[in-house]
């Protein structure tokens, strides 16, 4: 049997059409300003970066990760910043330089038009305040770069002066964050190593400043409009932090997040195939050490097999470099050999015949004469005094590479009869492991671990670790040289390149024999960002070195990005008779739409009066 529609169930069904009709349409002009993020609900217009690691501190005298140095960029001005595109010194608080003719007296004339986040005036006591400070207290996660800096004095407002003792070769390269005499002051210097947070809202006077942190969640920066430099083109920043990468990468995917650093290489390549999303092999200037406690006093915590040279390189020889940066860095990576990545001059590279390569009969020929064998016949080595031998090994939570790295470590160095207890860990766990006090004594408590260290483009900062005044402070391998730290003095001294070249290289092959670390890759950074809503990423640096470019999202001296990032907008890539005419047309399109049903909806119901 068939039924036939009555003139009410035609008149619905044709409204219900009608309705779908203007959602379709409205869905249609929706569309054609999706172009453009979605601001958050108070008009705010919010950029969204995934992260898998927050920082640990926002205080510049406490805090050591990567992440912190570069808030403390985004929130803070250095004195000499460095170039989007060269990372060559340019001007910052200060405008302009001049040194004296023996290289020991710098004056900076400071811009007059800077200011504090609260209204105050940023000054050049503002900077003398600032390298005293650290100076005066002692402070050791900046002195590696006020050290030679006798004293530092405002001339008046907009001029400082400072004093050294000897040419000071890293003078326009140091990362010091200029802080607010005002507030600062009021910190004792014991404070600033301690229990002063530098909690939120932190009052600086570079472009954002921090206003919000739930740590484990997330932490908000907002712009600041009276910035010197004009303000950003956005009002916030939010760094969402993920403890799962592949939900950070599916997020991305998604749109929930509108950037994202330190993609894990599992994620990484399927990235490059998804529109409007670009994916960046960025240089890092990092590298990947398995760092050995190298620490030689009574009151260290660490096994003292590892104070034997012949036994670290033991370790050097029983790990595959290669093997690492396939397998755990799936080729996203350089094998690694010294401190410095090759993309510079002051680079050094071990000679073939003497370079650490995957040997592991030459690593049981190392450890046998070193005195270390089976005693016991259980496939695994003593100590010279026949005391079981296992080392704790640790690795980070917040890089599934570097733990992939740590389990084929623990294979290899099994296969020459060293034992590791291996544990993954929270960084700041591991960072608890290596400055571990009893009472005021320093005891660093560990054997071997997997981190990895970022280093600025002048050489100083990572050459400056490994000497006895950064022992508690920088120096995490804990080891020194006589003649290491010699030249670390001379080196800090040479102005001129090519004779400061041949004392770092000569420094780096001094470490590399030494073998307190085995160097296992240079990383690429990998991030990804949209590019079909935003624009103004910014690349530092911009020339890209070989096969990779600048970083976009996580770099020390990249506060580019954040300043010159901005929506995509339809209006912004035409003219108003184009969003005017979009517009117009989906008015017209419903019209017709409206008198088409209206006419339907008359004839319906002409031909149910006649049935």
């Amino acid at each position: 049997m068939s039924h036939r529609a009555t003139p009410r169930v035609r008149s619905a069904a044709l409204m219900l059409a009608l309705a779908l009709l203007v959602v379709a349409v409205l869905t249609l002009g929706a569309t054609a300003f999706a172009e453009s993020p979605s601001p958050s609900p108070d008009g705010t217009t919010t950029l969204r970066i995934g992260w898998l690691q927050e920082p640990d501190n926002l205080n510049p005298f406490v805090g050591i990760q990567g992440t912190s140095y570069m808030i403390w960029k985004m929130n803070y001005d250095l004195l000499v910043g460095f170039d989007d595109q060269t990372l060559e010194p340019r001007p910052e608080l200060a405008t302009e330089w001049s040194v004296s003719d023996d290289g020991t007296e710098w004056t900076f004339t400071i811009r007059d038009d800077a200011t504090w986040q609260d209204g105050e005036p940023v000054t050049a006591a503002d900077v003398a305040f600032t390298f005293n400070y650290i100076r005066d207290n002692e402070l050791l996660n900046l002195s590696t770069y006020t050290a030679g800096i006798l004293d530092t004095v405002a001339v008046d407002d907009t001029t400082v002066k400072f004093t050294t003792d000897g040419p000071k070769a890293n003078m326009l390269r140091m990362l010091v964050p200029i802080l607010p005499e005002h507030i600062w002051s009021q910190v004792s210097g014991k404070a600033a190593t301690g229990s002063y947070q530098n909690d939120p809202p932190i009052i600086g006077s570079g472009p954002f400043k921090v206003v919000e942190w739930e740590r484990g969640k997330y932490m908000r920066l907002e712009a600041n409009t009276d910035y010197w430099g004009g303000a950003p083109k956005i009002d916030e920043v939010i760094f969402q932090l993920y403890k799962n990468p592949d939900t950070m990468a599916s997020d991305l995917q998604l749109g929930t997040i509108d950037g994202a650093m330190d993609i894990p290489v599992a994620r990484f390549a399927g990235l490059k195939d998804v529109p409007g999303i670009e994916a960046n092999e960025a240089t890092s200037w990092q590298f990947i050490e398995l760092a050995m406690n190298c620490y030689d006093s009574p009151d260290s915590k660490g096994n003292p097999v590892l104070l034997d040279q012949k036994f670290r390189e033991a370790v050097n020889w029983a790990v595959d470099r290669e093997k690492v940066t396939e397998v755990a860095y799936q080729g996203y990576a350089t094998p690694g050999s010294t401190l410095i990545p090759p993309y510079t001059d002051y680079h050094w590279e071990p000679p073939a015949e003497s370079a650490f390569k995957y040997d592991p009969e030459k690593a049981k020929q190392l450890l046998d004469q070193a005195g270390y064998k089976d005693v016991n016949d259980d496939g695994f080595r003593e100590t010279k005094n026949g005391k079981r031998l296992e080392l704790r090994f640790l690795a980070t939570t917040d890089s599934v590479m570097n733990q992939t790295a740590g389990k084929l470590i623990v294979g290899w160095l099994e296969d020459v009869g060293i034992k590791l207890d291996f544990q993954v860990v929270d960084a700041g766990t591991l960072i608890n492991y290596q400055y571990e006090y009893t009472g005021d004594t320093y005891t660093p408590d560990w054997d071997m671990f997997i981190w990895y260290w970022g280093q600025d483009v002048d050489p100083n900062f990572i050459m400056d670790i490994y000497t006895p005044a950064q022992i508690e402070g920088w120096n995490d391998c804990l080891w020194t040289d006589p003649e290491y730290t010699d030249l670390n003095e001379q080196q800090k001294r040479a102005i001129d390149s090519a004779e400061r070249i041949p004392l770092i290289q000569r420094m780096q092959e001094l470490f590399y024999n030494g073998a307190a670390y085995a160097i296992l890759t240079y990383p690429y950074l990998l991030e990804s960002y949209d590019t079909e809503k935003w624009q103004g990423w910014v690349h530092v640096p911009g020339d890209a070195i070989g096969d990779q470019s600048g970083a976009v999202l996580y770099s020390y001296n990249n506060i580019d990005t954040y300043r010159f990032v901005e929506p995509k907008t339809v209006a912004a890539e035409s003219d108003d008779s184009t969003s005017t005419g979009v517009i117009a047309g989906i008015v017209i399109a419903l019209l017709v739409l409206v008198a088409v049903v209206v006419l339907l909806l008359r004839r319906s119901r002409g031909r149910a009066e006649t049935t």
